[in-house]
């Protein structure tokens, strides 16, 4: 079980901005930032916590939770399609392949919820039915089950929000050909139906998730970024889903939708200049959920590796794997 003491002593000592002293710095993404360095990708995996296109707080441990996660995901899937995944060499960091990565992700639904302006649920809840090319019956409730998994893409364009495209504009704009993008539902289906597979094993619903894709310069495709982690994934708790359900009420969740409803509820976190600073006791719990699925999942001890300033410990790990 998670250490609740070791994540409240750690509730400050959070990794929110990197700088890398030898590698040449890419990308400042919303969770993870990218380095490269003698022609190989870094990816480091932050404790920034994001939603609604803003950065919410800094979860302790929630980086090395999400890289580990992620490197177990690849690991259980990569006989459905490869993943650009190569080392492991710091709890926070993995080493990639260079891809090219395709300008849609992926989403894919096995139940009706949500509560992002992109969500299944608002959408539907708003009076929308068709939604990203997928016709939607009547009279579902919120957080039901879809009859089969429906794919409902993203794109982010110069806005910089996601937005909701359908297959036939995905194909129609050139943002992935239809050969590719074919081969790229196929992978994201049969990746879903593995990943609600182990999952049920494990006591759990794997809800709905988000993949990305990218071609290496032979055209191959490579599962990229991250999969089936509690920050691209929601997770439910199965034995008590049912009942929730006809009560009407919200199933126990293992993933970071309790903290995006804080929010709702106490700001508008679209449009708000500044946004309210998040409770620590709902940090701390949200680092507490994410070490529990993840050791639920996997069958792993999560290693802690507290004893150190995370960035030291990262610096070190990524000169001795570069150095030797």
């Amino acid at each position: 079980m998670p250490n609740r003491p070791i994540i409240k002593v750690n509730l400050q000592n959070t990794v929110t901005k990197t700088d890398f002293e030898g590698f040449n710095k890419l990308h400042t993404g919303k969770v993870r930032d990218t380095y490269e360095r003698d022609g190989k990708r870094i990816i480091v995996t932050t404790d920034r916590q994001s939603a609604f296109d803003r950065i919410l707080a800094a979860v302790p441990f929630k980086g090395a939770v999400l890289n580990q996660f992620a490197a177990f995901w690849f690991d259980k899937t990569k006989d459905i399609v490869d993943n650009h995944l190569i080392s492991t060499p710091d709890p926070n960091v993995s080493i990639v392949k260079k891809l090219k990565i395709f300008p849609v992700e992926v989403v894919i639904r096995g139940y009706i919820t949500g509560t992002t302006d992109t969500s299944a649920w608002v959408n539907y809840n708003n009076g929308e039915r068709l939604f990203c090319g997928v016709q939607l019956p009547e009279g579902l409730k919120k957080n039901q089950k879809f009859d089969t998994p429906i794919i409902t893409p993203t794109t982010k364009p110069e806005t910089g929000h996601d937005e909701k495209i359908a297959r036939d504009e995905i194909i129609s704009r050139g943002l992935v050909s239809e050969n590719d993008w074919s081969k790229i539902e196929d992978y994201a289906l049969r990746i879903f139906q593995r990943g609600s597979e182990i999952a049920a094993e494990k006591g759990f619903i794997l809800v709905d998730t988000k993949y990305e894709f990218g071609a290496d310069e032979q055209g191959n495709i490579y599962l990229a970024d991250e999969v089936h982690t509690p920050d691209s994934s929601r997770y439910w708790v199965a034995d008590t889903y049912e009942a929730k359900f006809a009560a009407g009420e919200e199933p126990d969740s293992f993933d970071k939708e309790f903290l995006r409803l804080w929010f709702v509820d106490h700001c508008d976190p679209y449009n708000d200049e500044i946004l309210p600073e998040a409770p620590a006791e709902l940090v701390e719990e949200l680092s507490y959920r994410y070490i529990e699925i993840y050791e639920k999942l996997t069958g792993r001890e999560f290693k802690y590796n507290a004893d150190r300033p995370i960035l030291e410990r990262i610096q070190e790990n990524l000169n001795n794997y570069f150095l030797g």
